[in-house]
């Protein structure tokens, strides 16, 4: 590891105990309420109707209600078939549909797509980023990230870290992290292998760099943030914060075959800035009469950086 990391390591990694709510709520008071203060905390769901209401009715009743840390709270639907959007409406969330946000340039599938949306709906300062599966959800995945930007003003970006069970193992989640996403910053972005979840769906940033940063798609948006984050602010301005466990549906095989292919093709362009010679993967299925082929598109697009829409700049100017 880079001596450089190892020293970011001991400067910029902490724990949600590291900053008591008080403490937080003191440096909003301080900072004033129009300045670096104000909070959105963003859930992108898709049929997520068992985890989603717990989720929301805690932030709510923890930091709404109960303190004031978060100022608005937005699920953003992305074309959930099941009652994700009721759910959530119903436990105290501002629920909005992908397709309804900025309905000039029409929607493609994936997270990505719905994070970069979710920008021209919230007005927070600070952008916190839920992932909406999550299980026995806690408030510190909220007060935890946030506290860093409120409490110092060098910080830009905070990721959270956590254990990842899998099943009854603890220690086993996070398996295209460790096959994918971690051999890929060892040896292309050195600086930032002190991540321990770098593609952990729970993060929060000042709105101020998160405008000015291109967004994949897809499930390669997680990696992709971090390594322009790292390009745009420096490592200094990057930190991560424990939060403890982090409980969620986890995938198939083949569904994490296909988030890896997206992460990869995240990785490359972001070396070459080239394309991929044919940006799909082919996986296998068992069928009546031995293995099935089947290819899926790998995602390849990415929105601009939110700070060159129409539509943001004048709703930033109003």
């Amino acid at each position: 590891m880079l001596e450089e990391v190892e020293c970011w390591l001991a400067r910029r990694s902490w724990s949600a105990a590291d900053r008591p709510l008080d403490s937080l709520l003191a440096a909003r008071a301080r900072a004033g309420e129009s300045s670096r203060g104000s909070v959105s905390v963003v859930l992108p769901a898709l049929n997520e109707e068992a985890t989603v209401g717990e989720i929301v009715a805690t932030i709510r009743r923890e930091l709404m209600e109960k303190v004031r840390l978060v100022d608005e709270l937005v699920v953003i639907d992305s074309g959930s078939t099941d009652a994700t959007a009721e759910v959530a409406r119903e436990a105290g969330a501002r629920v909005v549909h992908r397709d309804a946000i900025l309905p000039r340039i029409p929607a493609v599938p994936g997270k990505g797509e719905v994070l970069w949306r979710s920008l021209l709906v919230t007005g927070g300062d600070i952008v916190c980023f839920i992932d909406a599966d999550l299980k026995d959800f806690s408030a510190d995945f909220v007060s935890g990230i946030v506290g860093p930007l409120l409490t110092d003003p060098d910080v830009q970006f905070v990721k959270a870290m956590y254990d990842r069970p899998f099943g009854d193992t603890t220690g086993q989640g996070g398996r295209v992290t460790e096959l994918v996403a971690r051999p890929l910053l060892n040896l292309h972005w050195p600086q930032l292998a002190g991540f321990v979840q770098p593609l952990g769906g729970e993060y929060a940033v000042r709105r101020s760099l998160l405008e000015r940063l291109p967004f994949p798609v897809g499930y390669g948006v997680e990696l992709g943030l971090l390594v322009d984050a790292l390009h745009t602010v420096g490592l200094d301005a990057l930190a991560q914060v424990d939060v403890g466990v982090r409980k969620h549906r986890h995938q198939d095989g083949q569904a994490l075959g296909r988030m890896a292919a997206a992460i990869y093709r995240t990785a490359q362009l972001r070396l070459s800035r080239g394309h991929l010679t044919r940006p799909a993967i082919t996986q296998f299925e068992r069928g009546e009469n031995g293995f099935v082929p089947r290819t899926h598109a790998v995602d390849t697009e990415e929105r601009p950086p939110m700070c060159e829409i129409e539509e943001y700049i004048s709703r930033r100017a109003a």
